[in-house]
């Protein structure tokens, strides 16, 4: 297994050498040797300039970094030519998508991910928030196969993953949320080509206990950055958490509640306050799972500023679109089912509005107003005595 440098036929040694690739290629140097000291294999699109202007298949890179994808171990396995997979694996048509809707920050695209993609300059997104069809056989609007055998289902997951890292700006974020057996497979994959940050537990019961299986309560949220480090990380701080008829605290902190930060408690890696959307009063879609507005809200804030672009390629109820256009953040979005629903929120963006406003006004201080208040009253420790 070669490193990124000796598959593209360059001494790691040689300076000067790794400098004129940088100039060729048109790729920053720090990201030549991130690729190289981390066994990262560059996104398509640089790939596409190897091939380009130095003549090295994107196909022998992989080989000689033993990195593969799901189509390319078929091949192997099925002793089939690497020129068929040259010739056939990119083909897209760009035909069916139309531009459905726009706002003051975002537009709305009807038709297949994948053909908008191929479309799509590279390095053009800040974040990207997937939250794909689970696989589980269900019938959506769209008439899409969710019944794919496990290898097709990720190869499919594989076309669109390399389409979203070649569009995802350098320190930019990518979010998948997936059921955890299939993010299992999906973080392998991403391991060598982005840099990986956190796995996220969600704590959501959406079904009903499984007979010979822990009951399922969690979905996964994996989070990973394209080079070293997240241009943008400015996570949320929580709040305490307090009963709420008495207002004392819920946890035992030990003695030392008046050291705690009188910004809130650290955000973790396991997300227990993120509420699933049952109430037919906050749907968008009838008889469908949403996604929640306080899910957007977080990953918004942390992983972008005011005016970066984001990306989400399944556009479902449209809640990352609604968020992202509440926080000022250019948006660009895509649904191969019906888009009804996703316009009609738009013309009520107040209620989305009201909610995320209610969900801030909890964050970055140890108590809301509510609850300081409480508390004083009840003679209770607060960051003010």
């Amino acid at each position: 297994m070669k490193s990124f440098y000796e598959a593209i036929g360059i001494l790691n040694k040689n300076k000067k050498e790794k400098e004129q690739i940088s100039i060729l290629l048109e790729i920053p140097f720090e990201m030549l040797e991130y690729y190289n000291n981390n066994h990262i294999l560059p996104d398509s699109g640089v790939l596409n300039r190897i091939e380009q202007k130095i003549g090295i298949s994107k196909f022998d890179i992989m080989l000689k970094m033993g990195i593969y994808t799901q189509k390319l171990k078929e091949c192997l396995s099925n002793k089939s030519s690497i020129l068929s997979l040259d010739n056939n694996i990119d083909l897209i048509n760009n035909t069916n998508v139309e531009l459905a809707f726009k706002t003051n920050f975002g537009k709305l695209y009807h038709g297949d991910c994948l053909d908008l993609l191929s479309t799509l300059e590279n390095e053009s997104f800040d974040l990207i928030f997937a939250d794909p069809p689970f696989n589980l056989n269900k019938l959506y609007p769209s008439n899409i196969n969710d019944n794919l055998k496990k290898s097709e289902y990720l190869e499919w997951c594989e076309k669109w993953l390399d389409e979203c890292i070649r569009t995802l700006k350098i320190g930019g974020s990518l979010f998948i949320w997936n059921l955890p057996k299939w993010n299992t497979y999906l973080s392998l994959y991403l391991n060598e080509r982005l840099t990986f940050r956190h796995w996220i537990s969600v704590d959501i019961k959406y079904s009903l206990p499984i007979k010979g299986r822990l009951y399922p309560s969690h979905y996964s949220l994996l989070y990973y950055v394209k080079g070293e480090k997240p241009k943008t990380f400015k996570p949320d701080r929580l709040p305490m958490e307090v009963c709420g008829k008495c207002f004392n605290e819920i946890k035992d902190y030990g003695g030392y509640k008046n050291k705690m930060n009188p910004l809130g408690i650290s955000l973790t890696d396991v997300w227990y306050d993120i509420p699933p959307v049952r109430h037919p009063k906050y749907k968008a879609r009838k008889d469908a799972n949403e996604l929640s507005v306080k899910l957007l809200d977080r990953i918004i804030e942390m992983s972008t500023d005011v005016g970066d672009t984001i990306f989400d390629p399944f556009g479902g109820a449209g809640t990352t679109y609604i968020t992202a256009e509440i926080k000022q953040r250019k948006w660009i979005g895509i649904e191969i089912g019906p888009l009804d629903d996703i316009i009609n929120r738009f013309k009520n963006i107040q209620t989305d509005r009201n909610l995320i406003l209610k969900y801030r006004n909890n964050y970055n201080h140890l108590f809301s107003p509510t609850v300081e208040k409480k508390r004083i009253e009840n003679h209770l420790w607060t960051c003010k005595k």
